[in-house]
This record gives structure tokens, C-alpha cells and sequence, in this order.
């Protein structure tokens, strides 16, 4: 028996594991501090770990050096810092949206572009929400969810199944909200059919799955093509929509309007969503995941860029 089928028939209270809930209960105290407190550590924390992850800084360097090659040397590493102190935020918010109430936070979350998304819903042919990795994240979904009628999401289970048990029954306590992993993907072409709307973030690079490469801020980036093969097979609106935390502590989402014609060309969609997320980025810089190793993947003889 493999290495990898050896976990996956290990019960989660083994010892093994032992570690893994160790950080489930940290986390979990984490939670309970107010969320002023969750965004003080988040500062501290995020300037710690800029100094601390030296490749992961390198690799947000580098691609502000080649998204954004106008700004200056100083301004791109404040610019690493804020995004690492963003994101440490956003992971302590995601412990927010795993166990504590998230109720008062629907009302006071700005919302742009409602009415598209009541124009999508109004087909009832479901919707496909494309989004991306922006600082917050699992925070961001009941703030999406609680403005849907029949919620659900594209998601990769995580390699450790203690932790994906956590990340998983804290994301579905919102909403009745529906999972999808990649090998669901008839199950949710029907949820679509059915009037399901489902968010998919898919701005990530994603190796040997990568189908072909689109512009992002002038530099090829690899993109998949399954969102075009969704909506063009499940009848599926399809609208772009981003997740922001303002500068008054408040947070923002937008949908933009619905994408007529997607799915008939597949260049063209990769296109039409990069584009969003570049007008959402150079608005809010700091909460894109600029940690992620966005052009790993390259055209056949362009040069490697990390």
C-alpha cells in the first residue's frame, strides 16, 4: 500500500494527527479574540513573517517587478509588506468565518453591482462567480454566499485531513453552501443547470494543467480553461466578483456584469477575467496574492521568471 493510501485509511484521532489538532485548537483560540485584535496581530505577525519567509518574499518581489515594474524600488517593498500584512489578516479572518458569528458583517459589507447579479439569477439558468486569491478569503464567502439563492464553491481539498476538516465544515455552516472538488464537476454542472451559483477562483497557475496563456499586467500567465467548458455546457451566467477589506475595516464586494458570450472562446474569456482582477489589483495593490508563484508555468522558450 502506497504512502499517500496509508493516510487517506488513517483515522483522524491516530496519533499521527495529534499535531495537526494541535493547530486546529490554536487556531481556534485565535478566533475568539475580537476581530480589532485579530487585525493588531495581523500587522505584527505579517511584518514578522515578511522578514522571516525569505522565498516567498522573493517571489512577491518578483512579481510586482514585472506586473508593476512603474513603481519604485521602495514603494514595491512597502508593497511586499502591506500584501504579507494583508494576507496574515486574512487568514486570521478566515478563523473568524471557521467559528464565530458572522452576521453583523452582512449589512455593513459594501456591495457593488447587486443588480447584476439579480439579472443572472433572474435567468435561472444558475450562475458561475469567477473570482480570485485576494487577502481575504474564507472570510469572504458567507459575504458572497448570504447574497445567493443557492450557493456553492469550487475548492481543493487539502493534502492533511484534519486541516481540511477544519476548512471545510467551517466554510459549509454558511448558507448550505454546496462543495465541489474537480472530481465533482458533473455534480455541479447540474447544480448550475438546477439554479445553483458557484464561485470558482481560478487565477492560479496550475503546472501541467496549465491549457494556455493569456496577458496578465503585459506578462503570459498560464490559465486553465475549464470555466469556459462550464459555462458553455451548463448554460451558466457568468459574472466576475472580487472581495476586498477597505480602509475602514469594512469590506467590499463587487460583481460585475454578466459576460456575455462566454464560453464560445476560451482565449477570450481567460482574457476577460484577467482583466478584472488587474482593474480590482491596481485599486487595492496590497490583497492580491502576489505570494503565490503566479507565472511558474511558461510558453514553450520564454524565459523563466523565478
Amino acid at each position: 500500500m502506497s504512502k499517500s493510501a496509508r493516510k487517506k485509511n488513517t483515522p483522524l484521532w491516530h496519533p499521527v494527527y495529534w499535531p495537526s489538532w494541535l493547530i486546529v485548537f490554536t487556531l481556534y483560540l485565535l478566533s475568539l479574540l475580537p476581530m480589532s485584535a485579530k487585525q493588531r496581530v495581523g500587522r505584527r505577525l505579517g511584518c514578522f513573517l515578511e522578514r522571516k519567509l525569505k522565498s516567498r518574499s522573493r517571489v512577491a518581489h518578483t512579481n510586482l517587478a514585472a506586473c508593476l515594474p512603474e513603481l519604485a524600488e521602495n514603494d514595491r517593498e512597502q508593497l511586499v509588506q502591506d500584501n504579507f500584512i494583508a494576507c496574515t489578516r486574512g487568514f486570521l479572518e478566515s478563523t473568524h468565518a471557521w467559528w464565530r458569528d458572522m452576521s453583523d458583517y452582512y449589512d455593513t459589507t459594501e456591495v457593488v453591482g447587486l443588480e447584476h447579479l439579480e439579472e443572472a439569477k433572474a435567468k435561472n439558468r444558475g450562475v458561475l462567480l469567477i473570482g480570485a486569491h485576494y487577502s481575504i478569503f474564507d472570510f469572504a464567502l458567507p459575504l458572497i454566499a448570504c447574497k445567493l439563492d443557492k450557493p456553492g464553491y469550487m475548492y481543493r481539498p487539502n493534502n492533511n485531513p484534519v486541516i481540511d476538516r477544519m476548512i471545510e465544515k467551517g466554510r459549509r455552516r454558511h448558507f448550505n453552501i454546496r462543495p465541489f472538488s474537480k472530481r465533482q464537476l458533473p455534480r455541479m454542472m447540474q447544480f448550475l443547470k438546477e439554479g445553483g451559483q458557484v464561485w470558482f477562483a481560478c487565477d492560479q497557475d496550475f503546472g501541467r494543467k496549465t491549457e494556455l496563456f493569456v496577458p496578465f499586467f503585459g506578462v503570459d500567465a498560464g490559465c486553465i480553461t475549464s470555466p469556459s467548458y462550464i459555462a458553455r455546457e451548463s448554460g451558466a451566467a457568468v459574472i466576475c466578483v472580487s472581495h476586498l477589506r477597505l480602509a475602514d475595516g469594512r469590506y467590499r464586494v463587487e460583481f460585475s456584469p454578466i459576460q456575455e458570450d462566454f464560453g464560445q472562446d476560451k482565449v477570450r474569456d481567460a482574457e476577460t477575467w484577467n482583466r478584472f482582477i488587474e482593474s480590482t489589483i491596481r485599486e487595492f495593490p496590497d490583497q492580491y496574492l502576489w505570494l503565490h508563484k503566479r507565472f511558474k508555468s511558461r510558453p514553450e522558450g520564454a524565459p523563466r521568471i523565478y
